[in-house]
């Protein structure tokens, strides 16, 4: 069973007041008042809150994933030797619909989802459609060939809208990029300033 987003993109951006994804459409741009019909005033938050919102910030950019399987991903990063707030970081940039989603190949996570789903994404030659597969370094990472033509792909590579961090190499049109290496938090291109200290903070309470 895959994760379902159930919360449109944008609401996600108005809701935390912040265009998650840097897209132009976001309407944060435009009306960076709260939801609802005259916008909700914003108050100031207590330390909880200021907490569980940079981690709702977190787990929106990845797609919106469950709160289940993002607390996982935190108690597996706790588990790890090293900086917890690092860990937590190589573990999503790790996740293979992050990793379709930064190579271009689509032009938003919750379409790197999608594509991955639907069984158009390979690793190292074998099809995976598990959006949250944790990819290694060394893996390549390919559209499949049949899957090459669907217009939303062949206009995200065309436009390559976003650039690529340097922990992945990208071969545009071959369609494919290799996993180099998990990133340090700071290499990793957030539109927006993410605070993942607070979201451990949060977490270990």
């Amino acid at each position: 069973m895959t994760n379902r987003r159930t919360t449109p993109k944008y609401k996600i951006c108005r809701r935390l007041g912040e265009n998650l994804w840097g897209r132009d459409k976001c309407p944060t741009n435009t009306n960076p008042a709260g939801p609802g019909q005259h916008g909700a005033r914003r108050k100031k938050l207590t330390d909880y809150g200021v907490q569980l919102r940079e981690k709702q910030k977190l787990k929106g950019y990845y797609g919106n994933i469950t709160e289940k399987q993002f607390r996982r991903t935190f108690e597996e990063a706790a588990r790890r030797k090293g900086d917890k707030s690092e860990n937590l970081i190589a573990l999503l940039e790790s996740r293979l619909d992050a990793i379709v989603y930064r190579m271009n190949f689509v032009p938003t996570v919750f379409a790197a989802r999608q594509l991955v789903n639907h069984k158009h994404v390979t690793v190292n030659g074998q099809s995976v459609n598990i959006p949250s597969y944790r990819c290694k370094p060394g893996d390549v990472i390919e559209v499949r060939e049949a899957s090459r033509t669907i217009p939303m792909v062949v206009e995200a590579i065309e436009k390559m809208e976003r650039e690529v961090p340097s922990y992945f190499t990208v071969e545009p049109t071959a369609f494919k990029g290799t996993f180099n290496r998990t990133p340090q938090f700071d290499e990793v291109p957030y539109p927006v300033q993410m605070n993942p200290n607070l979201v451990i903070e949060f977490y270990s309470r």
